[in-house]
């Protein structure tokens, strides 16, 4: 028992005189000096966590001198990784920073220095080695969120409306750094109402559309992807339209702030309406835009087209517009107001319009 009691209190002055790790500290062209930790950086700005402020962006023009014990990887520009990629190019250590110029000292070896603006990222070391091994199975690293909204109103006339959508992106790696690899995305949108009066016929609402895409990138902007939709309008009189196709696409934004794809491509449609007389198999041509911005506050725009001209039947156009303005309320919440038009050149019914349009108010729970 004393020989016990003995050890652990020696384990506990051990523990008690061990030094701390010493703080990151920056000092700014000001003058101004901040210590805390690097989280990271680009060719133009940096992180840095600070004992007093929090976490700060600041640009690299501003800093004087920076100095961090902490271990990083500073991938110079023209490096491109895939997985499981030689490293050897890329410089390993812990950095200080002056006159613009990265200096990476390693465990072992000559220091090495990488100019600011030559600097594509400085990556914590750990987070570096781990993100070139991950390899996530098929049902990890989803990320979207899950919406529903209700509109009720009861008087002479009773009305109801619902509408739900789910948006799940998957995307590997997910490191910006990283040359991507893939992209999978899944939507799925809703939206149902009934109107009923006394002495007439309930007027009823019912869309749906449903997607599925797979993306393969073959360079850092380009890509050969297949989707399959499948959208229903009972106001069109359209039962189901089934879209297979696929074709080739081009990242020609791609920031953590902005990105925009382009899309070339054909599809086989099948089209099956109420009047089963106007059902139709197309050959069509497939034209997409997708665009992504955020905005001030956390906000979040999303935009999409999707625009499918028949080779076969120029009469069966088909195209689709929707876009959507987020905004957070809480770290998994945030509430949408969403505007979708869909458009059938060839509508079933009487009196059926072309256009199709919703405007949704939801709240929505996020995954990432």
């Amino acid at each position: 028992m004393l020989r016990c009691t003995l050890l652990f209190s020696l384990s506990l002055v051990a523990w008690a005189q061990a030094p701390k790790a010493e703080p990151d500290v920056v000092i700014f062209t000001d003058g101004e000096r901040l210590s805390g930790h690097l989280i990271g950086a680009n060719s133009a700005n940096f992180t840095f966590q600070s004992d007093m402020l929090g976490s700060i962006t600041a640009d690299w023009s501003k800093v004087k001198e920076l100095h961090s014990s902490k271990t990083f990887a500073v991938i110079p520009k023209g490096v491109e990784f895939k997985r499981n990629a030689d490293v050897s190019a890329v410089p390993e250590g812990t950095v200080a920073v002056a006159d613009q110029k990265i200096t990476v000292t390693p465990a072992a070896g000559a220091p090495k220095t990488v100019a600011v603006a030559d600097a594509t990222n400085v990556v914590e070391d750990g987070a570096f080695k781990n993100a070139l091994m991950h390899n996530p199975g098929f049902f990890h690293d989803w990320a979207g969120g899950v919406g529903a909204g209700a509109s009720l109103a009861n008087s002479t006339q009773t009305a109801e409306s619902f509408n739900a959508a789910i948006n799940l992106v998957r995307v590997s790696p997910l490191e910006s750094w990283l040359r991507r690899r893939n992209r999978t995305a899944f939507t799925f949108s809703t939206g149902f109402g009934e109107i009923k009066s006394p002495g007439t016929a309930t007027v009823k609402t019912s869309i749906y559309h449903a997607g599925l895409e797979r993306d393969e990138y073959f360079s850092s902007a380009f890509y050969g992807f297949g989707q399959t939709l499948y959208d229903h309008n009972f106001s069109q009189g359209l039962k189901l339209q089934q879209t297979y196709g696929g074709g080739i696409g081009y990242s020609a934004i791609h920031k953590a702030a902005a990105s925009l794809d382009l899309k070339v491509g054909g599809a086989y449609i099948r089209q099956d309406f109420s009047i089963s007389a106007n059902n139709r198999s197309l050959s069509a041509i497939t034209f997409e835009e997708d665009y992504r911005r955020n905005l001030m506050r956390n906000m979040l725009f999303t935009q999409q087209l999707l625009v499918n001209p028949s080779l076969n039947d120029t009469k069966a156009f088909t195209a689709s517009f929707n876009s959507q303005l987020a905004a957070p309320i809480s770290k998994k919440l945030n509430v949408s107001l969403g505007f979708i038009d869909g458009y059938l050149n060839n509508p079933s019914g009487i009196g059926a319009k072309k256009n199709s349009t919703q405007l949704n108010l939801s709240l929505n729970y996020l995954i990432r």
